[in-house]
Parts: C-alpha cells; structure tokens; sequence
C-alpha cells in the first residue's frame, strides 16, 4: 500500500493498481499494512479507471453521481471528496444547489441538474433538516460570506455544536 498525489496504489497478490481515490480513504491507508478500501472501476473504451473510497456511503453517493448527465468520475470523485457524504445528500433533498456549486469545475447548471436529478433518489435516504431550521454555512452565507469562505470557516467547527455556536466559533477564527 502507498499513496502519492495520483491517488493510491494498492498491492494485491504482487500486482500494483493506481486508485484515484478521495482523501478520507488516503488518511485510512495512510501508514497501514493492510487496509480495506471500498472501489468503483469505471470502464471506458480506452481505459479502466479505478476509484477508492473510504467506507461505502462514499462509494454509493459516487455511481449516484454518475447517474446524472453530464457527471464524469473525476467531477464525481471531486464531489465526493469535499464533504461527508450526509451533508451531500442533505443538501440535494434540500434542493440547495449552491453547495455544489462551491466545488471547483460545477457551475450552476450542473449544480442544478444535480439536485434535480438526485433528489427524488435520495428522499428516503437523507431526511431533510426541520423545517424553518438554518445551517451554519446558510448563516455565514447571510452575513455577507460566499458559500466557499463559508464552508472553509466552519471547516474546524465541531458540526454537532448548535448552529449558533458553529457560527460564533467560524467568526472568532475568521477574525
């Protein structure tokens, strides 16, 4: 096992495969003998590509992705890797495209289709926040932060804080 800016290469009986993988598996792998790592091989006319993740929830919410028209597996695994695939599903029952289009390479017609794509698919499997109820990010957002700023303010923020707590500690660090 070993890991390099490509992703990870994973030793099976001798052979080495290159894993494109999102960070959260490449901290699992990272100094273990042996590790399980969930895959996607994605099968095109002139290559097999091969995706790694860290648990299952990451790996489903992937090939979810690539339901959705114009998604490839690099745009895909960029979702993926940039949040905790609840907080992805939430979002896209939520109907909140702009979560998407924070990531790098979505614009908003992507983000859209995104949502409107998955939405009905991920109904059951995310329920929605209370109605009436605002996210921290939604916070930072209404006081003048883009959605990025946002995201990366409350990226060391305990996220089972209450909101307002979430969003007293993103303003102290900020600060």
């Amino acid at each position: 096992m070993g890991s390099g800016p490509e992703g990870l290469v994973l030793d099976v009986g001798g052979v080495g495969y290159l894993v494109a993988a999102t960070p959260s598996a490449v901290r699992k792998a990272a100094g273990a003998i042996e590790v399980t790592v969930e895959t996607y091989l994605h099968v095109r006319e002139d290559a097999l590509q091969l995706y790694g993740f860290a648990d299952r929830a990451e790996r489903e919410l992937f090939a979810q992705l690539l339901t959705v028209n114009g998604i490839g597996p690099k745009v895909a695994l960029a979702i993926v890797s940039g949040s905790a695939p609840a907080e992805l599903r939430r979002a896209i029952v939520l109907g909140d495209a702009a979560r998407f289009q924070a990531i790098p390479g979505i614009g908003k017609k992507t983000a859209e289709r995104i949502v409107l794509e998955l939405k009905e698919k991920m109904g059951a499997d995310a329920p929605p926040a209370p109605a009436g109820s605002l996210t921290a990010r939604d916070a930072l957002v209404e006081l003048g932060y883009s959605v990025l700023d946002a995201e990366a303010a409350l990226a060391h923020v305990d996220r089972d804080l209450p909101v307002e707590e979430q969003v007293r500690l993103a303003l102290r660090q900020a600060a």
